[in-house]
């Protein structure tokens, strides 16, 4: 079975504009990585690991840019990063950013990721690795991820600052001058990716601490709550038309009748999980109120608005008008009170 390690798709948009800008062609590369293109959309998606490194590996081929996931990280900077960036600039000393934030990335920001912090006299070493099998795009996503780590530690020690190198694990780095380049330090080989620097920088103290996001923002389940992980890639599915039975089975590596019965194992089917699904981002969807419910619709997938409405109604036992209006209702009241 192929792994369900979720990621934030909040690197698709700068991977669409490197490769618009380069003359290639998006279309062709999302069709490639088998993810819809609709997806450039919605940046605050959760898609599998797995497809985002065979994004950026089928993005970085399409224009010939073997350093295409270093420009990218060092370009994003921490606000790329999202909720996880906010998280591990919030705390008072580069030391603490790192110590303390080795478990947050799994549920903020990417799962199936393991880092450690190894100090061996003068030298530091930040370290980074992706636990799970990933036979496409792994040193692409090492790339990335170490230009995140370099910007994080240039938010404690200042802009301009170079770590003294970077590690990578594997196979001879192709383009190996450029992607230098962009980290302002050579390239060694190591046993994981890493970024090395002098110990004494654990103590810089945070002169710009942001504030930490938490609850605020929906977390990266793990890998191993299937139906979290499963009801990710179904909402991904409504952005290519109704989610079919058959091509989840092959997204995630297993036959129809393997998925049907660890749905069954949990008390549940493939259509009870769709119709959970298009509730929930329903219910999203009619929060915003000047979305039009029809547009709304055919959001989900309905040709006629009709069948949303009723379909909504044996859902919730109202209409998707007086849902919306209902909770409208108190934010209102509570504005004349004032």
């Amino acid at each position: 079975m192929a792994s369900l390690a979720l990621t934030r798709a909040s690197t698709i948009g700068p991977i669409a504009e490197a490769v618009e800008s380069a003359g290639g062609s998006i279309a062709r590369v999302f069709r490639r990585s088998e993810l819809p293109l609709r997806l450039l959309e919605r940046p605050q998606h959760l898609i599998l690991l797995r497809d985002q490194l065979r994004l950026i590996e089928n993005a970085a081929r399409e224009i010939g840019d073997d350093a295409l996931p270093a420009r990218l990280s060092m370009g994003a900077g921490v606000a790329g990063l999202g909720p996880y960036g906010h998280h591990v600039t919030s705390f008072p000393s580069l030391g603490l950013a790192i110590c303390k934030t080795y478990g947050a990335m799994a549920n903020l920001l990417q799962a199936a990721t393991r880092q450690e912090l190894i100090v061996d006299g003068r030298w530091a070493r930040w370290t980074y690795v992706v636990t799970e099998s990933m036979p496409v795009g792994r040193q692409k996503n090492e790339l990335l991820a170490i230009g995140y780590m370099v910007h994080v530690l240039r938010h404690f020690t200042g802009e301009r600052w170079s770590p003294t190198r970077a590690e990578l694990p594997g196979a001879r780095l192709q383009g190996r001058q450029s992607v230098e380049s962009a980290f302002g330090c050579e390239i060694a080989r190591g046993n994981l990716a890493a970024v090395v620097f002098p110990t004494e920088l654990l103590a810089l103290p945070n002169s710009r601490p942001t504030g930490f996001l938490g609850d605020a923002t929906r977390q990266v389940p793990p890998p191993d709550d299937f139906l979290a992980c499963l009801m990710h890639v179904l909402l991904l599915g409504l952005l290519d038309g109704r989610p079919r039975i058959d091509h989840v089975g092959q997204q995630l590596g297993m036959s129809r009748r393997t998925l049907q019965r660890r749905l069954c194992e949990r008390a549940t089917t493939f259509d009870a999980l769709v119709r959970r699904v298009l509730m929930l981002q329903a219910s999203d969807l009619l929060k915003a109120r000047d979305l039009p419910i029809t547009e709304i619709a055919y959001e989900l997938g309905y040709s006629d608005p009709a069948h949303f409405s009723r379909a909504f109604r044996r859902w919730t036992r109202e209409t998707p008008r007086s849902w919306r209006s209902v909770r409208q209702q108190p934010t209102r009241s509570r504005s004349r009170r004032k």
